[in-house]
C-alpha cells in the first residue's frame, strides 16, 4: 500500500527512482517541468504565451476525473476555444496528458461528446499544482487513483484492440472506465476507499446488462493493470 501511495504522489517518471527521499523526488519532478515544459516542449511548437499554457495545464490538475469545457476553459484563460484545444494537443503530442471521450450507443441521454483529459504521470500532474503532500493531508486521493489506473491502463493497452471510454448520462449516472473489444463491453469502477459501496448505475444495467462490470481497488488493482485482457 505504501508503494501505491508514493506511486500516486510522485508517479513513475524515468529517473524518478534514482531519487529516494521525498523532497529529493519534488525537487526532481518541479526541474522535469521547468525543462521539459518550459524549454523543450514550449520552444519545439513555438508556443508564445508560456504562463496561460502552464495555467490551463494546472486547471486541467484540479479537474482530473471530470468532463472538461472548453468554452469555460478559454473563458478562465481570456484565450480562444482553438487556442485552448491546441495547446492541449501541443501537451497530447508530447506525452504530457491524454484524452478520454465518452461512450454511447443506446441512449440519448449518453454524455458522447465531452470529453475528459488525464495526466500519464501523477508526479507531474502534482507539481504543476506543488502539491506533494502526503495522503493523510490530501483531499485528492480518488482523484490520483482514477488518473493513475486510467494512465497506466491506457499505456498498457497502447497497440491493442480495446476501445476504451468513460460513460456518463445527463442525470449523473456513470462509469469510470469502459472497454470495448471484439464488440463486448467491460466496465469499471475505480474505488480507493474498498469500504465505499459500489452499486452499478440502473441505465448501464437496463442497457448494457451483457457488460462484464468490476471494481477496481488498491487490492486488485496490480493484477488488472498488469493483464491487456480485459
Amino acid at each position: 500500500m505504501e508503494q501505491l501511495t508514493q506511486q500516486l504522489i510522485y508517479g513513475n517518471y524515468p529517473g524518478l527512482s534514482n531519487h529516494k527521499d521525498d523532497e529529493s523526488k519534488a525537487n526532481f519532478l518541479k526541474e522535469v517541468i521547468d525543462e521539459h515544459l518550459l524549454k523543450d516542449v514550449i520552444a519545439h511548437e513555438r508556443v508564445r504565451n508560456t504562463d496561460k499554457l502552464i495555467k490551463l495545464l494546472q486547471l486541467i490538475s484540479f479537474n482530473v476525473g471530470e468532463e472538461i469545457s472548453y468554452n469555460e476553459l478559454a473563458e478562465q484563460l481570456e484565450l480562444t476555444r482553438n487556442t485552448v484545444e491546441k495547446y492541449l494537443e501541443v501537451m497530447a503530442k508530447a506525452g504530457i496528458v491524454h484524452k478520454v471521450g465518452g461512450f454511447g450507443k443506446k441512449l440519448k441521454k449518453e454524455i458522447t461528446k465531452s470529453s475528459k483529459w488525464y495526466f500519464y504521470d501523477n508526479g507531474v500532474r502534482n507539481a504543476l499544482i506543488a502539491n506533494f503532500n502526503p495522503e493523510y493531508l490530501r483531499n485528492d486521493m480518488d482523484q490520483l487513483f482514477e488518473n493513475y489506473l486510467i494512465s497506466e491502463r491506457a499505456k498498457k493497452l497502447n497497440g491493442a484492440k480495446n476501445k476504451y471510454y468513460f460513460w456518463r448520462t445527463y442525470d449523473q449516472q456513470e462509469i469510470d472506465w469502459v472497454e470495448e473489444k471484439s464488440g463486448k463491453l467491460f466496465s469499471y469502477e475505480f474505488k480507493w476507499n474498498e469500504k465505499k459501496k459500489s452499486k452499478v448505475p440502473v441505465a448501464w444495467k437496463d442497457n448494457y446488462g451483457e457488460a462484464k462490470h468490476k471494481v477496481i481497488s488498491p487490492s486488485n488493482y496490480q493484477s488488472w493493470l498488469s493483464s491487456s485482457k480485459s
